[in-house]
């Protein structure tokens, strides 16, 4: 038994210097390289680059090809985003998802501290007089995200509330609801505090 255990011990620190080593070496590609000048070394983020470490890989995957497809729509998007992603395949989306999602995320810890608990009730209780449903529906208890649904945690005040205003702008039309109802509901205060809330979370 002591044997196997040791051989089980063995081969599951083989596997991970071999995911370091996988890691390290998409780190040096010319891929990488290209979104790290804006979302930064570790993909911590740049303003207004959002944070890609620990961000979830089918999110990450979903949004590249919503890029491609033209269907994320917003000005920076159209400036930064259609262009970068024009010439990725399926295989090089779904190698940077699987890259940035792996990395560990900072939270930004930037939004106005007043504003928190007010932010952590939307986001946990919704608002049932508007008929807004609870964040935490779909986004989970600590706002980790699943699946294609992203994981908000400690994302940047700055970004959070840029794209909570541009759900209730009209951009991003061609993708599913809630998004789009939640968002037009939300008051200027209400956007600010949930941003804010969800910057510190870790």
């Amino acid at each position: 038994m002591q044997m196997k255990s040791n051989h089980t011990k063995t081969a599951a620190v083989a596997f991970a210097a071999l995911v370091i080593s996988v890691l390290v070496g998409h780190a040096e590609s010319p891929g990488i390289r290209n979104c790290t000048w804006c979302h930064g070394g570790s993909a911590q983020g740049y303003t207004p680059a959002p944070r890609l470490a620990g961000q979830r890989a089918g999110y990450i995957e979903q949004q590249l090809v919503s890029f491609g497809k033209h269907t994320r729509d917003s000005p920076f998007s159209r400036q930064y985003m259609w262009g970068a992603t024009a010439t990725l395949s399926p295989q090089a989306v779904r190698d940077l998802a699987l890259y940035f999602s792996q990395l560990p995320p900072r939270p930004a810890n930037d939004g106005d501290r007043e504003l928190v608990a007010a932010g952590e009730a939307i986001y946990q209780r919704g608002i049932p007089e508007a008929n807004i449903a609870a964040c935490v529906a779909c986004h989970g208890p600590k706002a980790e995200g699943v699946g294609a649904i992203p994981r908000l945690s400690g994302l940047a005040y700055t970004y959070l509330k840029r794209r909570l205003e541009q759900w209730s702008e009209g951009y991003h039309g061609a993708l599913p609801a809630p998004m789009p109802h939640i968002a037009r509901n939300l008051s200027r205060s209400q956007i600010e505090g949930l941003a804010s809330y969800l910057s510190f979370v870790k």
